[in-house]
């Protein structure tokens, strides 16, 4: 194991308990992955292909597994892909210990790669899990073959207005009140205030896809540590956000050596569309893929975009023709691909 993996924290010795199983589409699977302290929920699609590279697909804040459900069929005949439900989520229980910070997700799909001896992976995330695959990234480059961040939850100076509860979410004893007071709002309810905050067209989810996931949404609610795991992974991304030095998400960006393929949705209420330039500045070897219409959860919205553009990044770096160093990326927006030069500046470089 590399010297470079983030250190273990003491974990509690009871386990949590297994939740309720969640949905699963056609040709889905589920697994899981128990390790000392910790037990994940692996979503997957048994394949007769034999020899494909192993993907991993990281969900962001309040999402699941499920997230992946439209991009992993599309991907199926390139890559080995699984898709993780992060501690306390999806159908993975509470850490024994606790802990929901940024370095403790990353240090559990760490232990979980380790485990199953499947790096390097194609690491694909969103927001959250955005900020885990860059950390991981960083610290342990022998994980990853390349890299997709799509709107990933980077530290902005100016946030989105739409991020705000989220930030709120993180203060001691907002969520119990946030319960207390949304406790007669219906499921339904719930669901169509997150896709207008996520979608940038919620028109574009189908009937089915809404009562999936109301149906998601009730069960969740019914899980006794929904809500803490929320709180306290909100308040993970916003201790991170804080962190100077080696450990800013920033600085550990520019660390990372994987090729790296970013996708930012114009209509994003959460992860700021002005990032992207800072985030292709930041990365090495970058190529942007930015969406105008698209909001918070492109892969979800465009599957078959996102998957071509995942595509196209396995295909090129799988024949070495990727670019490297800074001041390059290659960038595809309306559907046109060209070279980019970035402007830098101190505060976009900090």
């Amino acid at each position: 194991m590399s010297s470079t993996e983030l250190p273990e924290s003491i974990a509690a010795t009871a386990a949590g308990p297994r939740v309720s199983a969640v949905r699963i589409a056609e040709g889905e699977r589920l697994r899981c992955v128990t390790l000392p302290g910790l037990t994940l929920n692996v979503r997957y699609r048994p394949s007769d292909r034999t020899g494909l590279p192993p993907a991993l697909y990281v969900h962001g804040l309040g999402g699941s597994s499920q997230n992946w459900s439209a991009v992993m069929p599309l991907l199926e005949d390139v890559v080995d892909g699984e898709a993780v439900d992060l501690p306390g989520f999806g159908d993975s229980p509470p850490p024994d210990d606790g802990n929901y910070s940024v370095t403790a997700h990353t240090r559990a799909v760490i232990r979980m790669l380790d485990a199953g001896d499947r790096g390097p992976v194609h690491l694909i995330a969103n927001s959250l899990g955005g900020a885990v695959a860059t950390r991981l990234a960083a610290v342990r480059p022998d994980l990853v073959a390349t890299l997709t961040l799509i709107s990933p939850a980077l530290p902005e100076l100016r946030a989105q207005r739409g991020a705000w509860p989220t930030a709120l979410l993180a203060l001691p004893g907002v969520a119990s009140l946030f319960t207390r007071m949304t406790r007669d709002w219906t499921a339904e309810q719930r669901v169509r205030g997150v896709l207008s905050l996520c979608y940038g067209d919620p028109g574009r989810v189908t009937d089915e896809g809404f009562r999936n996931a109301v149906e998601e949404m009730e069960r969740r609610l019914r899980l006794p540590y929904f809500w803490d795991a929320m709180a306290r992974s909100a308040r993970g991304i916003v201790d991170a956000y804080t962190l100077g030095g080696q450990q800013g998400l920033w600085r550990q960006a520019e660390r990372v050596l994987a090729p790296t393929l970013l996708v930012y949705g114009g209509r994003d209420q959460l992860v700021s569309f002005r990032m992207a330039r800072r985030a292709a500045a930041a990365f090495r070897d970058s190529r942007l893929l930015t969406l105008p219409d698209a909001g918070h959860v492109a892969m979800m919205e465009y599957p078959e975009t996102v998957a071509q553009a995942v595509r196209e990044l396995i295909h090129e770096t799988g024949h070495g023709s990727h670019r490297t160093g800074h001041g390059k990326s290659r960038e595809t927006g309306h559907g046109k691909t060209h070279e980019a030069d970035h402007e830098t500046d101190h505060e976009n470089r900090s």
